[in-house]
């Protein structure tokens, strides 16, 4: 078993934050000229084709017992669903509009690694994720006049990636984060290609595959599958040395990186109550940090000797 290290966590975590926006950016470029299952399908193929060449090389072991296997197939298909969902929705929606709606998730990971982890949580990270999550309502802003029911798509999203990464927690200290993402890429590759290639493209037309795309797109493909395979494998490395409860703040400056990306590519820029939103996120994020340095860094209680007299106020 590995012992948490929680400043270690939150640095990979921290990189997660700064991966992923850019994987989603990419596959918003995509949206509208791939169809969905053969996004997916390349996406998880290239994680499968670049982590089992690492095993092999290394001598990693990636073999799971029987029940570990089982979660990781669970895990694989809400890893599937979720990126879809993701994908569907930045179809739709601007890249920081679609991210800060899906940041329910945060909270929702932090009540599970409570509640269902037992893990520790104080009333100081429960405030500061209170705070994250009201600012990241400030960031939201929804109108669902203007997109309807897509804008529910980042909320199926929130709820599939807490569920996830509660079942990515539960096998992280016993598996190889990269025999787990190989694993967990060669079960979608699996799973995937038979539907793919066996239900006609008219009657499906997401799951239309296109072997004529243009090598720009390829290329931009490719792309989306090695980011997201370096950003996961980040996210179950971070969980491997600190609990989710810890985690889940952190994941809020995905917020304002996202924002950055956005208009950067898209031209996308908030505005000024999105911009208080988001200054609310990166401080309550921050905090959590400096908080989490500041605990690693308390030295042990010193033990009390067995015929110590306990004063009234012990």
């Amino acid at each position: 078993m590995t012992q948490d290290r929680p400043t270690l966590g939150i640095a990979l975590m921290l990189g997660f934050c700064v991966v992923a926006p850019m994987g989603d950016a990419l596959a918003k470029i995509l949206s509208d000229k791939v169809a969905l299952g053969q996004l997916l399908l390349i996406r998880f193929g290239v994680q499968a084709l670049v982590l089992i060449p690492i095993i092999a090389a290394t001598g990693r072991v990636w073999r799971m017992s029987n029940r570990v296997l089982a979660l990781t197939l669970l895990r694989t298909l809400m890893h599937i669903v979720g990126i879809g969902m993701m994908v569907s929705a930045l179809y739709y929606l601007p890249l920081a509009d679609a991210i800060a709606i899906a940041f329910v998730m945060p909270f929702i990971m932090l009540l599970l690694g409570h509640y269902v982890l037992g893990e520790e949580v104080g009333i100081r990270r429960m405030i500061a994720c209170a705070v994250g999550f009201a600012g990241t309502l400030l960031v939201i802003q929804p109108s669902f006049q203007e997109v309807g029911w897509p804008a529910l798509l980042p909320m199926g999203v929130a709820i599939n990636f807490a569920l996830f990464m509660l079942v990515t927690r539960k096998i992280a200290k016993e598996t190889d984060p990269i025999g787990l993402q190989a694993v967990s890429g060669v079960m979608a590759v699996v799973l995937m290609t038979p539907v793919i290639f066996l239900i006609p493209d008219q009657s499906v037309p997401i799951l239309a595959w296109d072997s004529l795309l243009p090598s720009s797109t390829w290329t931009l493909l490719v792309a989306i599958g090695l980011s997201g395979t370096l950003a996961h494998l980040l996210m179950t490395w971070s969980l491997r040395y600190a609990p989710s409860a810890t985690l889940a703040p952190m994941q809020y400056l995905e917020i304002p990186i996202a924002t950055v990306i956005g208009f950067a590519v898209f031209g996308d820029l908030p505005n000024t109550m999105a911009s208080i939103g988001i200054a609310i996120v990166v401080a309550s994020g921050l905090y959590i940090v400096f908080r989490e340095q500041a605990i690693s860094r308390r030295p042990e209680p010193a033990p009390v000797a067995s015929h110590a007299v306990q004063t009234p106020a012990e």
